[in-house]
């Protein structure tokens, strides 16, 4: 084959020559116009091929049940593979047609390694897309950081394409080279601190179950607060509940302290913890006319009747002088109030009974006594945990008048007013 190429180079460049060209121009213009009829020809061979192994790879694809060759077709894999045979032609044609240029020759294989490093870089970088998208629909790599292990690899590979680049260029031979990079290694960590920083934090995360896609984590520092939609080497990126994103930088996770809610979002439950205060001088015993009255509240009254027996034998064992409240023991409105909101929440479809339930009587403050409910929704849904949380302490508010208690809250203009208008009504 090489015999009848340069036959018919030798028999190009006579006819040329008899159309009374130069032998010198003759050989040049055999090698151009050659070179480019070759090249158009090559271009159109590469351009069917392609499609010839696209259409074969979508073929292959319908009649698998695999969906990785699917992958492999959005990611250009095919298209890549089709190039290899016209690189391979490419060669050598262009070895036999410019066997005389020596010079040109050695540049244009230079250009040509190159080229191969490249697509080997295109291919590998195919293979290693089209297994992320594959993973990433099964669900247990649903929530893998798929995209920073994608990241690395392809950082590393570019890296010994580069290395493999630089000693084509330079015709450097490999150890000679690792020992000069080696001497400026300390450079290239300064350079890459963030990467290889993202890179180790990336691995703790993952083998650490830190954050997945699709946790709810809120990062005050950065002013994040929603649900975690990327996880890649440098930077984790947080769709905020205002719809905006917030970029965090992966190594935080591993530096900083911020919050996962992946827990409440795997529990039965969501907590409920929030108090209402009362005022303390609206804090008094019961009379036997109040418990008369409160007994009339259904949720309550089983308590108050068995408190009246458990007060009456005490007081009687220890002979208590009860014409004084304070003496013995006797019941308060706030007690019962607070086991009032406790069978009020039992009652509550929308509370867990399973997990924690309790209401607390907190440390007396400046606005008041708090009276704490701690108990979790069965809903951990964000717009229907608010609905139960805001019910049930709408309730809360509009019961406490019933237990002769008030709320505290600061004086507005209008109280100060009126406050006012009758202090002066009163001098009047």
């Amino acid at each position: 084959m090489a015999y009848q190429i340069d036959t018919y180079l030798k028999d190009f460049s006579s006819y040329i020559e008899s159309a009374g060209v130069t032998s010198f121009y003759a050989e040049m213009l055999t090698v151009f116009i050659n070179a480019f009829i070759f090249i158009l020809l090559l271009a159109f061979l590469d351009k069917l091929l392609k499609k010839i192994i696209v259409e074969v790879f979508k073929v292959f694809s319908n009649k698998t049940k695999t969906s990785f060759d699917d992958f492999l077709i959005l990611t250009n894999f095919p298209r890549y593979v089709g190039h290899i045979i016209p690189l391979a032609i490419f060669k050598w044609f262009f070895v036999e047609l410019l066997d005389n240029y020596p010079t040109t020759l050695y540049w244009l294989l230079k250009v040509f390694d190159l080229y191969v490093i490249l697509l080997i870089l295109k291919i590998i970088r195919s293979l290693l897309r089209t297994s992320r998208d594959y993973f990433q629909t099964k669900e247990q790599f649903h929530d893998k950081p798929l995209q920073s292990y994608l990241q690395v690899t392809m950082l590393f590979l570019w890296g010994i394409g580069v290395f493999f680049f630089i000693l084509e260029i330079f015709d450097q031979n490999a150890m000679d080279f690792v020992l000069q990079l080696g001497a400026a290694s300390a450079v290239i960590l300064l350079i890459f601190k963030d990467t290889i920083l993202g890179f180790v934090a990336s691995i703790q995360v993952s083998i650490n179950d830190i954050v997945r896609i699709g946790d709810w984590i809120t990062f005050s520092k950065y002013g994040a607060d929603g649900t975690v939609t990327e996880i890649n080497l440098a930077t984790v990126k947080v769709q905020n509940w205002d719809m905006t994103y917030t970029t965090i930088p992966t190594y935080s996770l591993i530096s900083d302290s911020f919050q996962n809610w992946r827990g409440m979002q795997e529990s039965s439950g969501r907590r409920i913890k929030r108090a209402v205060y009362i005022k303390q001088n609206s804090v008094k015993f019961l009379t036997e006319d109040d418990l008369k009255e409160l007994k009339r509240i259904q949720l309550v009254a089983p308590y108050i009747e068995h408190m009246e027996k458990e007060v009456v034998r005490s007081n009687r064992r220890h002979e208590v002088d009860q014409s004084i409240a304070i003496n013995g023991l006797n019941q308060t409105n706030l007690g019962v109030f607070r086991k009032y909101i406790d069978a009020y929440l039992y009652e509550n479809p929308a509370i867990n009974k399973d997990l924690f339930l309790m209401v607390r009587h907190l440390p007396p403050t400046s606005q008041g006594i708090p009276i704490e409910v701690f108990c979790f929704s069965n809903d951990k849904r964000w717009e229907n945990y608010e609905h139960i949380q805001a019910d049930i302490f709408d309730h809360i508010i509009a019961a406490v008048p019933f237990f002769n208690l008030e709320i505290f809250e600061e004086p507005s203009s209008k109280d100060i007013t009126s406050f006012l208008t009758q202090q002066q009504d009163l001098k009047g």
